[in-house]
């Protein structure tokens, strides 16, 4: 992890879960927000890894805060509340991928949820990587099929000659079947 904003109220809560933050990373980039609204300019400004949330924030809770910065950014989001309340609050934030842990805060537990947090979301970088390859890819094909559609309406060729032809082309003009697959659909759709 190479960046972490911790957003709470107060200074001392803010300086000790600095401290848990660098047992865990000692070398990560570590920035601070006192409340709710400062923490959403300071994700849209900056990209973080993970965002801690002390809750209660001294503006709002901290749940609605959470939703944000899953909604809106790649971080992480560790949620720190009060015992009473953590079971309940987990339960609507699981949904959303936000992990919630109790206070008073246990050294393990911290140091645990930071590493899990922080797998899981390399986790679903690594799947959004994927995802965005595979549309592409299904992009490229749809266009390929565009340019084999137009070659078999105008040309009348047969979809196997289609194919061959782009594949053809893209070869000799030492080019990708999508370029030449593109350059049909210039030329014969409006």
């Amino acid at each position: 992890m190479e960046r972490v904003l911790i957003s709470a109220s107060g200074e001392q809560v803010s300086a000790a879960l600095v401290t848990l933050v660098r047992e865990c990373y000692p070398r990560c980039d570590i920035s601070v927000s006192s409340n709710g609204r400062e923490t959403r300019r300071a994700v849209s400004d900056n990209d973080y890894d993970a965002v801690v949330i002390n809750c209660p924030l001294s503006d709002e809770f901290g749940s609605e805060l959470a939703e944000f910065i899953t909604a809106q950014t790649n971080a992480a989001c560790l949620m720190i509340v009060h015992s009473e309340t953590a079971d309940d609050v987990a339960a609507g934030m699981e949904e959303i991928g936000v992990m919630v842990i109790p206070k008073p805060i246990v050294r393990t537990l911290f140091r645990q949820s930071m590493r899990l947090i922080n797998a899981s979301r390399l986790r679903m970088l690594g799947i959004r990587s994927e995802n965005i390859k595979l549309h592409k890819k299904l992009e490229e094909m749809r266009i390929i099929n565009r340019a084999k559609f137009a070659l078999m309406q105008y040309l009348r060729f047969s979809e196997a000659q289609a194919h061959k032809y782009l594949e053809k082309q893209a070869m000799n003009m030492r080019t990708t079947k999508l370029e030449v697959a593109k350059s049909v659909i210039k030329t014969y759709e409006p």
